[in-house]
């Protein structure tokens, strides 16, 4: 069992609360990670694969599984705050684990402003009269107050919303079955979504798997928590796969509904409005109307809710080590949480969607590049921690698992946009030189352990 003591055998003291059970983390996971996540950026992965949705899906979830796994490893290893930042840390070497927060800042930082920013024009798009940057604001402000109050709160909220969230993804998934038993817009059961030899290339379809990617991320935020847990060092690496898996099925089943009942890939009034509008064909306006302010809830509230909590503690960590500003590691005395963080996380998103609030495909590429570098560097901690430091002979877990999931990351990797890549190791190079500095003046961590 992970007890207080095993963060002070680490160096750390026990100031965050102790309240998570197994199923609260499970249901952090799959909050973060949208059920219903497809709905926001299906026409983007639908006419990237040419109509295999579901098999950019399915590779996008194995990839994921053996990231989380390793994932499982170093939480075992290391049950503090700090994901991937404290695993390279421990696992390689200081300056590295914090090119690896860096790396995974990009992604923390700037999801929830893509989050919000999705939301808010989701719900411009329905309410004119409203502009985009009141939303952004809204959401920001009911985010920003439940995670000040506490991770139970959050808990808490998070069930109420992802209750609605598979209720509306069942209604979609029965109606849309019914939709292609009749036959409507053409409808009919095929393998299509998963296999198509008319279309399918390798590159093609890796190309789907980078932006479908998006809606996997999240899963390794619950690692974030491991300070918080009461249920071992083993209930965060369970809980990130079992939602990971949960998640990539239903994922699977919702393209592959969609993309029967609308064949014709090519053809959507609006690439970023074409899941509502398949839902419309299928059950008609109330239904294309319902997923699409599902889609608001879900990003704009539910999943920034816990992208928030995940970042606030990312920053709490590398604070406490000092390798950032250590008001940022004050944490509040009654309700133990990382206040000052939350709030700045709050600043940040509000500054960055605004800059933001039209052009939601720089953001995106922005956090996928963060997210895939932070994973590569994951893969090889645990090479390093248990193989190499302490010469385990468990090779499966500890070496070939963790290699098949950097060539697949780093497929996925190799397959994201030039811009991307660019705008990205542009970030990296910053994070890298601030290392570089770090080392120079001798700003040593706790980070390593005799």
């Amino acid at each position: 069992m992970a007890q207080p003591s095993s963060v002070e055998k680490l160096g750390y003291k026990q100031e965050l609360k102790r309240s998570l059970s197994f199923w609260d983390l499970l249901i952090y996971g799959l909050i973060f990670m949208v059920p219903i996540a497809p709905f926001g950026i299906y026409g983007d992965v639908v006419t990237a694969s040419k109509g295999m949705v579901a098999l950019a899906y399915l590779i996008g979830m194995v990839g994921m599984i053996f990231t989380a796994l390793s994932y499982a490893r170093m939480s075992e290893a290391f049950p503090i705050a700090g994901s991937v930042y404290a695993y390279a840390g421990k696992g390689i070497n200081p300056y590295v684990g914090f090119v690896a927060g860096w790396s995974i800042l990009l992604d923390y930082i700037l999801i929830p402003a893509l989050l919000y920013v999705v939301s808010a024009q989701a719900l411009t798009g329905m309410i004119p009269g409203v502009p985009s940057w009141i939303w952004l604001v809204v959401f920001i402000l009911i985010n920003t107050i439940i995670n000040y109050f506490g991770i139970e709160f959050t808990a808490k909220a998070n069930i109420v919303i992802l209750i609605f969230e598979l209720i509306v993804l069942a209604l979609f998934i029965v109606i849309g079955i019914v939709a292609i038993a009749k036959g409507i817009n053409g409808a009919e059961f095929s393998f299509k979504p998963l296999y198509d030899p008319d279309y399918f290339s390798m590159h093609l379809v890796m190309g789907a798997v980078s932006i479908a990617v998006l809606s996997f991320l999240g899963f390794d935020a619950i690692s974030t928590l491991s300070e918080e847990t009461k249920g071992g060092v083993k209930s965060v690496g369970r809980a990130t796969i079992a939602s990971l898996v949960i998640v990539g099925v239903l994922f699977m089943v919702q393209t592959w509904v969609a993309a029967l009942i609308f064949p014709d890939f090519n053809s959507f009034d609006d690439i970023g409005t074409a899941f509502y509008q398949v839902a419309d064909i299928a059950g008609g306006g109330w239904l294309g109307n319902l997923t699409a302010v599902a889609t608001a809830i879900a990003w704009g509230i539910a999943d920034a809710l816990v992208a928030q909590a995940a970042i606030s503690r990312v920053l709490y960590s590398m604070a406490r080590d000092r390798k950032l500003p250590k008001g940022l590691a004050k944490v509040h005395p009654k309700y133990k949480t990382p206040y000052v963080s939350t709030v700045i996380v709050a600043v940040i998103s509000l500054i960055v969607g605004l800059a933001f609030i039209s052009n939601v495909g720089v953001l995106s590429s922005f956090v996928n590049f963060g997210a895939l570098t932070a994973f590569l560097f994951l893969h090889v901690s645990v090479f390093v921690h248990y193989i190499l430091k302490n010469k385990s002979k468990d090779y499966w877990n500890h070496f070939i698992l963790p290699l098949i999931g950097f060539i697949i990351i780093g497929y996925v990797w190799l397959s994201l946009a030039t811009q991307a890549k660019l705008l990205g190791l542009s970030w990296l190079a910053i994070g890298v030189i601030i290392a570089i500095v770090l080392a120079v003046r001798g700003k040593e961590t706790t980070l390593e352990i005799d």
